[in-house]
C-alpha cells in the first residue's frame, strides 16, 4: 500500500506541475516487484522495486515515471533501425532529458543531459554522439538492427487517439511542453490542425478553461486522468450529409467527428440533425451522454432544408457545424448565425467558413 501510495503521489504532482508529461506517465501500467532492485519499462508498463520505491525521493520516482513514458511515447525501442546500441540508448536519453529540463523536470544527477541538444530529437543526438567518438569506442559498441515495426492500439497503451486528444487540449490551453514540436515532429500531422482549428472555431463560442474535475471521462476506465475543458454552456448545432454520395466510411467519419467533440467539451448541448433533401432524424445531446445514432437517408442533396428546420425548430443558434461532402443546393440566403462547413476537401460555399479534414 505504501508503494501504491508513493507512485500515486508522484503522478498526482506531474499531472499538476506538468500536465503533459503527467497524462504521459499515468497512461503506463504501473507494477510493483518484491524481487526488483531497481526498475524496468516495457512500451506499456514502469515495474518499479519495493526497495528502490523507499530509496529514492519522489522527484527521482517522478523523473523514472515521466522518462519511460516519453521512451515509449517516441517508441525508441522500435526506432533503433541499424545503430550502435549503447549509443542510441544514450541518445534517447539525452532527447528526453533535455526536453524534461526545458520544461522544468528535475532531473537527477546521474542522468544523461547537455544544453546543446535542447529541441532536437534522437536521430539527430545520435549522429552528433557518433562524431564525438573515436573508432576504437564505436568498435567496442554492439551494432543492433531493428526494422520499424507498427505497434498496434492493442499493444500500446498510447494510442494515435489518445495522443492527439492530449495534443489538442494541451494546444488549446496553450501549454503544450516547449521543444514538444520538434522532438515529436511526426505527431503534430496535418490531422492535429485541421482539429485544433475546428476545436479552437468552436471554442470561441465558450469561455473555457482546463479543469480536473469532473475529468475526461474518455480513459478514465483505464486510470488515465486527463484535464477536461470547463466552461458556461456551450450551444450549437451540429448536421450531418446522409445523402447517396456519402459513403459509410465517410458517414462513420462524420460521426467520430461528433464523438471527439462531445468528449472535447465538458458542458454543452447539441443538437444533431441527420439530412438528406429531408430532415431525417434530429436528437439533442447534452453533457454526459454517450452517442447513439444511425445513419439514415441516402437520397439526394438539399441544404437548404437544414436551415429551415433550424429556423422553425431550434430557439437562437449560434453556431451550425454542417459535415458533408459539399455536393448538393445551397441556401440562397445566409442566416443570422454562424456556420461552418467540415468536408473531406475544400468546398465552395456561398456564405460561411470551411474547414478540410484529412481522410
Amino acid at each position: 500500500m505504501e508503494a501504491q501510495a508513493t507512485i500515486a503521489k508522484a503522478k498526482a504532482r506531474l499531472m499538476l506541475e506538468n500536465p503533459f508529461f503527467g497524462a504521459i506517465a499515468a497512461s503506463m501500467n504501473i507494477i510493483v516487484d518484491d524481487d526488483l532492485q531497481t526498475y524496468s519499462t516495457t512500451p506499456d508498463s514502469i515495474t518499479f522495486g519495493q526497495n528502490y520505491l523507499k530509496e529514492h525521493s519522489p522527484r527521482d520516482i517522478e523523473f523514472v515515471l515521466v522518462s519511460s513514458a516519453m521512451h515509449s511515447l517516441l517508441r525508441h525501442n522500435t526506432r533503433a533501425g541499424k545503430r550502435h546500441k549503447n549509443l542510441w540508448q544514450k541518445a534517447t536519453d539525452h532527447t528526453i532529458n533535455a526536453l524534461l529540463h526545458r520544461n522544468g523536470v528535475s532531473l537527477p544527477l546521474e542522468a544523461e543531459y547537455s544544453s546543446e541538444f535542447e529541441g532536437m530529437y534522437s536521430e539527430e543526438v545520435y549522429e552528433k554522439l557518433k562524431d564525438q567518438m573515436s573508432p576504437e569506442e564505436l568498435e567496442e559498441d554492439e551494432i543492433i538492427e531493428i526494422a520499424p515495426q507498427k505497434i498496434t492500439h492493442d499493444e500500446h497503451l498510447q494510442s494515435e487517439e489518445f495522443i492527439e486528444q492530449l495534443i489538442s487540449k494541451m494546444n488549446l490551453q496553450g501549454t503544450l511542453p516547449k521543444d514538444i514540436r520538434k522532438v515529436l515532429p511526426a505527431l503534430f500531422s496535418e490531422r492535429i490542425d485541421w482539429q485544433e482549428a475546428l476545436y479552437r472555431y468552436i471554442s470561441s463560442y465558450q469561455k473555457s478553461s482546463f479543469r480536473f474535475m469532473p475529468p475526461n471521462m474518455k480513459y478514465l476506465y483505464r486510470g488515465i486522468t486527463l484535464p477536461s475543458l470547463g466552461s458556461e454552456l456551450l450551444r450549437i448545432v451540429i448536421a450531418i450529409d446522409t445523402s447517396g454520395s456519402i459513403d459509410d466510411e465517410l458517414a462513420q467519419r462524420f460521426l467520430g467527428e461528433v464523438e471527439s467533440i462531445m468528449l472535447q467539451f465538458a458542458d454543452y448541448e447539441i443538437d444533431l440533425i441527420m439530412a438528406d433533401s429531408k430532415i431525417q432524424s434530429h436528437r439533442v445531446y447534452s453533457a454526459g451522454e454517450r452517442l447513439d445514432h444511425e445513419i439514415t437517408g441516402r437520397g439526394g442533396t438539399d441544404f437548404s432544408v437544414v436551415f429551415e428546420y433550424i429556423e422553425h425548430y431550434i430557439d437562437y443558434p449560434s453556431l451550425l457545424i454542417y459535415f458533408t461532402d459539399g455536393r448538393g443546393k445551397f441556401p440562397q440566403h445566409e442566416p443570422n448565425y454562424d456556420t461552418l462547413w467540415v468536408a473531406p476537401q475544400m468546398i465552395e460555399v456561398p456564405f460561411g467558413d470551411v474547414i478540410s479534414l484529412q481522410v
